[in-house]
């Protein structure tokens, strides 16, 4: 699915965040990229979506060359980033919207995929995340796990193949937190997707990632990997390997310092 090869990155000429980098995603394959605030995490998603390019070195996802954004990777941010004029289901269409004005192009929107009526193929989100009676209303009138909800409508409406998570659920409280990830578990229990979040808490990571990236301090020219294929799995957050994992990946952050 994704294939980085030998990458390159900096934001300033000699100091590189990725030097020589090379790393392997699977079809379907659940990761975590883990790692310390400032470390490249979100410079790694953004290199992945297509919103930076390399400085040398190539990603392919796919099987082609990563050139720009792909209208099959679907991206959720930190902050939302819903439209504050706009409404829940106006926020939740945005990308249907957008292909809708371009066109089957390939770029902005598969040429395989119909757009057809917008409506039915966001209100079963809605109704999936118990966003649609809040259809209506505007962002700054509901939860941080609303809104939440409403940028998950969003992405996922549009049926990834590839999703990307950039700390999606830092500033939510605990209940919260917890009962968004297994809406991503459940999710990637029903349908084939590939996805990786990036985040600063190992408890998600071991939640969220069957594989999970270790990353320390740049320039990074490799990652530890550590294998956690019991995530997802129910009672997994309760459960003796759960706490040996959380445990490998503290060790792990330690090393990496």
């Amino acid at each position: 699915m994704i294939e980085m090869r030998k990458l390159t990155f900096a934001y300033e000429p000699g100091h590189p965040v990725f030097q020589q980098f090379t790393w392997q995603v699977n079809k379907n394959e659940a990761w975590a990229v883990l790692g310390p605030s400032g470390c490249g995490k979100t410079t790694l998603l953004y290199l992945l979506a297509g919103l930076l390019s390399p400085t040398s070195g190539c990603i392919a996802v796919g099987g082609n060359n990563l050139e720009r954004p792909r209208p099959r990777t679907g991206l959720i941010l930190q902050d939302f980033g819903l439209l504050p004029w706009e409404t829940v289901e106006e926020n939740a269409s945005l990308g249907w919207t957008i292909r809708a004005f371009y066109g089957p192009d390939e770029r902005h929107a598969p040429v395989d995929e119909p757009i057809g009526d917008i409506a039915a193929r966001v209100h079963p989100w809605l109704k999936r995340l118990g966003l649609f009676e809040l259809r209506q209303k505007f962002p700054t009138q509901l939860s941080g796990g609303q809104r939440q909800r409403a940028a998950i409508a969003r992405t996922l409406s549009l049926n990834p193949d590839l999703l990307l998570m950039d700390e999606p659920f830092a500033a939510l409280d605990m209940p919260t937190r917890e009962g968004l990830q297994d809406t991503i578990l459940d999710l990637r229990s029903e349908r084939p997707m590939t996805t990786i979040v990036v985040t600063h808490a190992i408890e998600e990571a071991a939640s969220l990632g069957r594989k999970i990236l270790v990353l320390g301090h740049p320039p990074h020219k490799s990652g530890r990997v550590i294998r956690n294929d019991q995530a997802g799995r129910q009672g997994f957050r309760g459960s003796p390997t759960y706490h040996v994992v959380c445990e490998q990946l503290r060790s792990a952050l330690e090393l990496a310092q």
